[in-house]
């Protein structure tokens, strides 16, 4: 794993290989850290996924509408991470190997935008409050001459 991330919601992203490079997946995606365990959001680029093997475990679909959409445990970041997905868009059932790629480089939390738009509202907050009170200041030194 390219670094230790602590407990928490963030997103990252994930690159998706193989198949026949039709199928895509969402990214940037949710990555979610739980006492040290780690699983992301797949969504696909189609909602005819309904099964998913990683890492020696099973998954189904999340949802019943939409693309479909699979919660996966992530064993580690920075290299590839060998997928099968199940596939019904065919004339039978197709199971496909992929591989999903989870760039550590890339991983932000999920607040940090809205930190950011907190700061520069405050900001901006207190540079109006610092002109209303050198008006202000203006005006009563006005008056007083």
């Amino acid at each position: 794993m390219g670094k230790s991330i602590s407990d928490g919601e963030y997103t990252i992203e994930v690159t998706l290989s193989g198949g026949s490079g039709k199928a895509s997946v969402s990214s940037p995606t949710k990555l979610v850290v739980e006492d040290g365990e780690m699983t992301a959001e797949i969504e696909w680029s189609s909602s005819s996924y309904d099964y998913m093997e990683a890492g020696g475990k099973e998954y189904y679909p999340e949802n019943q509408e939409g693309n479909s959409m699979f919660i996966i445990d992530v064993d580690a970041l920075d290299m590839e991470i060998p997928v099968r997905a199940e596939t019904v868009a065919m004339s039978k059932p197709h199971m496909i190997d992929y591989t999903l790629y989870f760039d550590s480089s890339t991983v932000r939390s999920e607040g940090h935008g809205m930190g950011m738009i907190l700061g520069i509202l405050a900001a901006s907050a207190i540079l109006i409050g610092v002109a209303v009170v050198s008006i202000v200041r203006k005006k009563k030194s006005h008056e007083n001459k």
